[in-house]
């Protein structure tokens, strides 16, 4: 399977990648085999099955309402989040059910069933959707998986509306760090260099720095929200929003000659984004939802508390950081229901730490050890969200990865790990310092 950068980062529909985006595009899609073949208008009602940790946790994440959202043909980079609520309300109490936005059948609550205690062989994340004519016969089954960061497959379903892996050739390829860092010293180009010429595969330069340069914008846009946003997240756990009240402290106590300053903006930034994710709002799949707010809230860091920060430095830090990510998803995983936190958290902070690492004149090998010694920080990190939501402890995670990989203002790096245990004010060895 080749994976694209915009693989990783694509704009969805928090909670959850796995759990909420993951849903809404299965859903689609399964409507969208029923047009292709024409068999819409035969189908007189849907039936769909959640299994494993989405049918354990999925009223938390929101499953429930992304599937309803998906059969009507809402896709999780298009849906709007601000109807969204309103729309599932009129669904059910309506008992009609709009498919594609086309066909309108009816639905009520027992044609969404959530098996808690059963799971399908393949994945934790398990969907089955059947479509049904007027006398009852079944006029289309298929199993899906949503196996994190959004991505969909199905292995056994034949049709139209089978998700095919890639298998577009790239210039570059590789699947472990042994082969990205073959490459570089072959070509001499950098992981971002590598990375961007893979692209070229499906888009031209001037797509690829407009698409990730896009995706910084979403990005953008969920910190402003997040920082202005106030209430109490959605949920019976009643977890106050903090984003907009910390922003107020900290424009009001800017301490310019705090050198740590910078640090509570990283914590700020990661928080906005996270509790825009819990509340269902746009963000940014980097790689899931869970960990959406980390490489925002480092890009944030770059653009604002360093001299590095451009245009071209934020595409370079979003290809360096996809390179890494695609490590994880081919050899590992980024799912939280199937490798725990460390696959979510753990890896969007590798992500980062390598990519700021990159744009901030590290070199190839300096960023692999910044990546790798960024995971080691979350290796046994589980999935453990309380009341099944993506709330406690998991945006707090995403402050304290992002602050991880972030350093003080003017700070400049000096070892050979790149990352933030190694950056000092002068030239003497880092180890010197590394109990700050």
């Amino acid at each position: 399977m080749t994976i694209s950068v915009f693989d990783l980062f694509s704009i969805g529909i928090g909670p959850s990648s796995s759990h909420t985006v993951g849903p809404m595009r299965a859903a689609r899609t399964f409507v969208g085999g029923l047009l292709a073949d024409g068999d819409l208008p035969r189908v007189t009602r849907i039936k769909a099955e959640l299994f494993g940790s989405l049918g354990a946790t999925g009223l938390g994440h929101g499953s429930d309402k992304a599937v309803l959202l998906g059969l009507e043909g809402e896709s999780p980079e298009e849906v709007d989040t601000s109807t969204a609520e309103s729309r599932v309300a009129g669904i059910r109490s309506s008992g009609r059910l709009r498919l594609a936005g086309l066909r309108e059948v009816a639905w009520d609550a027992d044609d969404l069933v959530m098996h808690r205690r059963t799971s399908l062989p393949y994945h934790p994340n398990g969907m089955t959707f059947r479509a049904y004519d007027d006398p009852g016969e079944t006029v289309r089954e298929r199993t899906y998986y949503s196996v994190g960061g959004g991505f969909v497959v199905d292995e056994d379903a034949a049709g139209k509306d089978r998700i095919v892996p890639d298998t577009t050739p790239v210039r570059y390829p590789f699947t472990t760090g042994a082969q990205l860092l073959a490459w570089t010293q072959e070509t001499g180009l950098s992981v971002s260099a590598v990375m961007a010429a893979n692209e070229q595969s499906w888009r031209t330069d001037e797509q690829i720095r407009d698409g990730l340069l896009s995706i910084w914008r979403v990005m953008q846009e969920c910190v402003t929200r997040g920082c202005a946003t106030g209430g109490t997240l959605p949920g019976g756990l009643k977890v106050p929003r903090r984003a907009a009240g910390l922003h107020a402290q900290l424009h009001a106590a800017d301490d310019k000659d705090d050198p740590m300053r910078g640090i509570d903006w990283v914590n700020l930034y990661a928080l906005a984004v996270n509790e825009e994710n819990a509340s269902g709002g746009r963000v940014v799949t980097a790689p899931t939802n869970g960990a959406a707010g980390i490489i925002p809230a480092v890009l944030h860091y770059l653009v604002r508390w360093t001299p590095h920060g451009s245009d071209d430095a934020v595409v370079r830090f979003l290809l360096t950081a996809g390179a890494i990510g695609l490590l994880y998803k081919e050899n590992a995983s980024i799912s939280g229901a199937e490798v725990g936190c460390q696959g979510e958290v753990g890896s969007a902070c590798s992500m980062a730490a390598g990519a700021l690492c990159e744009v901030t004149g590290g070199t190839p090998e300096q960023v692999e050890n910044a990546a790798e010694i960024a995971m080691e920080h979350n290796l046994g990190l589980t999935c453990d969200p309380v009341g099944g939501l993506v709330q406690i402890p998991c945006i707090e995670r995403n402050a304290i990865a992002a602050s991880r990989r972030s350093s003080p203002p003017g700070w400049r790096c000096t070892a050979t790990a790149g990352t933030w245990s190694a950056w000092t004010r002068s030239s003497r060895p880092c180890a010197r310092r590394a109990r700050t």
